[in-house]
């Protein structure tokens, strides 16, 4: 068949990676794309967004499948509108309903959603402009940390752990007053702070049954130990030696199946990937957030990890057989490390050229996916903050994570970084 796929970060790399080995896969076109993805397909100048070009260019190309990689065309509709064109129903669509998407798309719909359905996750309130005031009064008095989230999509920058009253007061000042995150920050969502060890989840689901397709942990501060700012992500690794098969149990008791039966009680559509954000508090798993489609760079240590065809396993959500796929893993353990433009998570440059690639030393153990770059003549450049990410498989998560190390250090562009520790508290 033939594949439309969107987005141009790392987890679209490592998607079409995947896809193009199926013997389901025709051909396979990238919106927009990057410097890798056209490796393994074809990368066409359409935008994320732009749902009118999308379906002129599935009529045009004859495709049998959209995989919406990022979450905003998501909460837009791009299912939806698919879905109720007459000319585009028929393309299988991998990603949620724009109601169901809102699982992301809102943290109060989300945190709705778990109470309605007795899902473990943080206690917590929501304010916005009109009772700012009482919402200053309770922050003043709640105990430290405290977790401030701006409500809406905020690109993975939207959440804030403040350690004093201060610092909690200006926070939410500056997202609901002044607008931080747009409208996303309109409603700002604070949530008592878990302490525990994070772990994501990824589940495919056509909204009746799922199949558990891997876990991950992942690195989201910018500094070694885990310090400083928040970041989309410095890396990953998986399996999670902590993730044991009771500790697995408890999550699909609790949290899966109660999210997918719930999904189903409240006619939400939903055909695609559930990331589960969760945090094991003293054993028991808690749910910190949904996301409606695959992480980044969870996708770059999750699927390469996963022996089974993706493809095929979308198939099976599509008519109806995915309770029936067989899931399977490589043993061995992955570990991602991402490569970042200075300045990031702030303000960072664009365009510097990546050199290396030509004289890489490479091994079957290791594989670079593409997160911010670009072709430009015989240049690959970079085209944003985290640029790239190696993942590699090995005996031992730290013996992975030195080769991605050892892959990166081959590799140069100005300001370029990345941390040295992931995968250090499992060493």
């Amino acid at each position: 068949m033939n594949i439309l796929l969107l987005g141009s970060g790392g987890r679209e790399h490592a998607l079409s990676w995947k896809m193009a080995k199926s013997h389901h896969c025709d051909k396979l076109f990238i919106a927009p794309g990057n410097a890798g993805t056209a490796q393994f397909g074809t990368n066409v100048s359409i935008g994320i967004n732009d749902f009118n070009a999308q379906k002129k260019f599935c009529i045009d190309n004859k495709i049998n499948m959209l995989v919406v990689g990022p979450e905003e065309p998501l909460v837009n509709g791009a299912f939806d509108y698919f879905k109720n064109d007459e000319a585009l129903k028929n393309i299988i669509v991998v990603g949620p309903s724009k109601e169901a998407a809102q699982l992301e798309g809102s943290k109060s719909f989300s945190k709705k959603f778990m109470q309605r359905h007795k899902i473990p996750t943080a206690g917590y309130t929501e304010f916005t402009k009109e009772n700012f005031e009482n919402g200053k009064k309770y922050l003043a008095q709640h105990s430290l940390p405290i977790v401030l989230k701006a409500d809406g999509l905020a690109a993975g920058k939207g959440v804030v752990i403040c350690n004093d009253h201060n610092e909690a007061l200006q926070v939410f000042e500056e997202m609901i007053i002044n607008k931080q995150f747009g409208d996303a920050s309109t409603k700002v969502v604070v949530e008592e702070f878990l302490d525990g060890i994070e772990v994501s989840v990824f589940v495919l689901t056509d909204g009746k049954d799922y199949q558990i397709i891997g876990h991950a942990k992942d690195y989201k501060r910018i500094g070694e130990g885990d310090i400083g700012p928040n970041t989309g992500g410095m890396g990953c690794v998986s399996p999670v030696p902590f993730v044991d098969d009771v500790f697995m149990q408890k999550v699909e008791e609790r949290i899966i199946k109660p999210t997918v039966a719930g999904l189903q009680k409240e006619n939400l559509v939903y055909n695609g990937f559930i990331f589960f954000g969760l945090i094991k508090v003293n054993d028991e798993p808690l749910v910190i957030e949904y996301n409606c489609r695959m992480g980044d760079p969870e996708t770059e240590v999750v699927i390469p990890r996963l022996q089974t065809d993706l493809v095929s396993l979308f198939a099976a959500m599509d008519n109806g057989t995915l309770i029936d796929a067989n899931i399977y893993f490589d043993e061995k353990k992955y570990a991602t490390v991402v490569a970042v433009s200075g300045g990031y998570p702030s303000d960072y440059k664009k365009n510097l050229k990546i050199s290396g690639f030509e004289n890489l030393k490479m091994n079957n153990d290791s594989i670079i996916f593409h997160a911010g770059t670009k072709q430009v003549d015989d240049d690959i450049v970079t085209n944003g903050g985290r640029v790239l990410a190696v993942t590699s498989f090995a005996e031992t998560i730290a013996d992975a994570a030195n080769k991605s190390k050892k892959i990166l250090e081959q590799i140069h562009f100005d300001g370029m970084y990345f941390r040295k520790d992931i995968g250090y508290e499992f060493e």
